[in-house]
Order: structure tokens, then sequence, then C-alpha cells
């Protein structure tokens, strides 16, 4: 078998801190690099100053990596490959114009975690609608906080989707702090990513209400139950959701000081409702745009996910010490 061919030139689209410390990263791996703002002005200042301030401060940018916005009709052609690090609510209203805007032969990987907030679908879906069949498109996952990806602190992740490109960015990303595993099975994988920012945000309301080591412990392995549970009930394969897009994900997002999610449940115990939260930390936590979707999924799969509705609950406005005073107070049950 040849070896796959080399990803040479990459775009991010997305200027937020994950889209900031990836292009990072592949421009350590020598590939050109332009990372595409979502506004001119934010590509200005990026530009100038060569840091991120307002998603990724303190860390400087190297001089070979172009800063540009999406307003630059060029800014998503003549690359090998297409970055996509926008939130998931966007991704339905963006598809279009990112399959409009490519060229033939651009290969296209995902980094957002989530589900599609107004149809429930798998972002993946979504992409593949809108990009066809010809386009080579995966997604990356795996415990990978931006900032510590930025300071070239060592984790791993997983690509799934096409093989050959799952290969290519293999090839181009693995080093001494960044290790890429091919994985086969799509579909876990994306529900991995989107079911463990709602456990995140139990840990993180768990937090909030000055609960110890063993309440997050238990929250996390039952979590990662529920999450099997429902990727089984769509054909993921169960080893998935014990691997880097599972486990690996659901612990970092849950203890992690730079969790989004997590920091989005502990204010919300804290008393701040769902908006004021992540108005609060602002940026994206994701897990809030999905859990309503995952528990619809879960409810046409006839899947039981008890700490989700509990988050779900809780973004609604039910007080959380309530939420988690109830999911203690199920009835009892075999482990499983």
């Amino acid at each position: 078998m040849s070896a796959p061919s080399s990803i040479r030139s990459v775009a991010v689209l997305g200027g937020g801190s994950w889209g900031t410390a990836f292009a990072m990263l592949c421009a350590r791996h020598h590939a050109a690099v332009r990372l595409v703002c979502h506004t001119s002005v934010h590509a200005e200042r990026v530009a100038r100053d060569r840091v991120n301030p307002a998603y990724l401060p303190g860390v400087r940018l190297s001089d070979d990596i172009e800063v540009t916005s999406a307003d630059d009709r060029h800014a998503l052609v003549g690359v090998d490959l297409l970055v996509l690090a926008i939130p998931s609510r966007v991704v339905g209203e963006m598809a279009d114009m990112v399959a409009r805007a490519i060229v033939p032969g651009t290969a296209v990987l995902s980094l957002t975690k989530g589900l599609d907030p107004a149809s429930g679908r798998r972002l993946s879906e979504l992409w593949h609608q809108a990009l066809g069949a010809a386009t080579p498109f995966a997604v990356l996952s795996g415990p990978n906080h931006a900032e510590e990806v930025a300071e070239r602190q060592p984790t791993a992740a997983v690509v799934a989707g096409d093989p050959a490109l799952g290969a290519r960015v293999q090839r181009l990303l693995n080093g001494p702090d960044f290790r890429v595993y091919l994985n086969d099975d799509l579909v876990g994988v994306e529900l991995c990513a989107a079911a463990k920012n709602v456990i995140a945000i139990a840990a993180g309301m768990a937090d909030g209400l000055g609960f110890g080591d063993n309440a997050k412990a238990s929250l996390i392995t039952r979590g990662l139950a529920e999450m099997t549970r429902l990727g089984r009930a769509y054909g993921a394969h169960d080893a998935t959701f014990r691997g880097l897009a599972g486990m690996g994900d659901l612990v970092g997002t849950c203890t992690s000081t730079h969790s989004r999610n997590r920091r989005v449940g502990e204010l919300i115990a804290s008393g701040l409702s769902s908006e004021e939260a992540e108005a609060r930390i602002g940026q994206v936590a994701e897990g809030l745009w999905s859990v309503a979707r995952l528990l619809e999924l879960a409810e046409r799969a006839d899947v039981e996910l008890p700490i989700s509705r509990e988050v779900a609950a809780a973004v609604a406005g039910k007080p959380v010490a309530e939420c988690m005073r109830d999911l203690m107070a199920r009835a009892p049950a075999t482990e499983r």
C-alpha cells in the first residue's frame, strides 16, 4: 500500500480557542496554515498582535500563520485541508456556503463536538449532505483542551470518517506532543463528543454544590454508561466509548479547569441561568446546545439517560440541588 499523500497546506475556519490552537499545531508540523476568523476586525487584531486575547490569551502565534477573515472570498481556497472549528449551532447555516467556497479536491476535517441544535442530526450528516460524497470528510475528537495543545503539552486524539483522509491527518499531526489514532466508528465518535459535554455540565454542577471526588467519579462512570447505551442503540461500537473520544474526553472535560462545559455547570449551580453562565465564560458551551437533542435521540431509541435528563431540567431552571437529589433517589438498579 502506498503512503498517504502529504497535507502541505491547511485553512482553519474558526478563530476561537481550539481553532487557534489547531492552527498552531499544524504549523508546528510544517504545513502552510491560514487561520480564518469570523470577522475582519478580529482577524486584523490577531494578525497585528500575533495573539488571540479573547480566546487564547498569552499564547503567541508564529509569524508564518496567515490570518484572515471569512469575508475574504479566497480564504478557503488553495489548501489541501479545510479544518472546521465552528460552533455546532452555525453548521446548518454555514455548510452550503463552505461547500460553494471550496474547490474540488479539498479535504475537510471537523473539530466541532455536538449535534445540530435545529434538527438533532449528527454534524457529519449535515456536512456530507452539503459537500457531497466526492469530498473526503473526517472528524477529530479526544481530550484536546486548546490551552494545553497550544502549550505543546502531550495528548492524543482519534480521527474517524474517510479512511484515506484519516491516514493523511495522522501523518501530518503525529509527533512528540500529539498522537493520532484512527477509528472506523464515525457514529460513535460523534455521539461521544456530544454526550460527554452534557455529563461535564453535571460534573460542574456537582462542583458548584461543593460535592467531592466521590460524586464526580460516580457521575463520570455512570455518565459513560449512559453514553454507551445511547451509542449502542445507534450502531456505535462499545470500544469507542472506552477510548479517547469517550472515556478520554469525558474525564478531561469533567475534571479540567479549562473545560467550558464543566464551568457552565458550576455557574448554573451558583444560581446563574444557562444563558448568563455561557455569557460569563465568553465562549460556547456545546453541552447546553446538545442536551435537548440528545434526549430526543434517546427517546426515539427507548434509551434512558438519567444524568442528561437532569442536566436538561437544570438548564430549563430546575434548582440544581433538586436535580442531584432526584438523581440519587432513582429506583435501585443493577450496574450494567
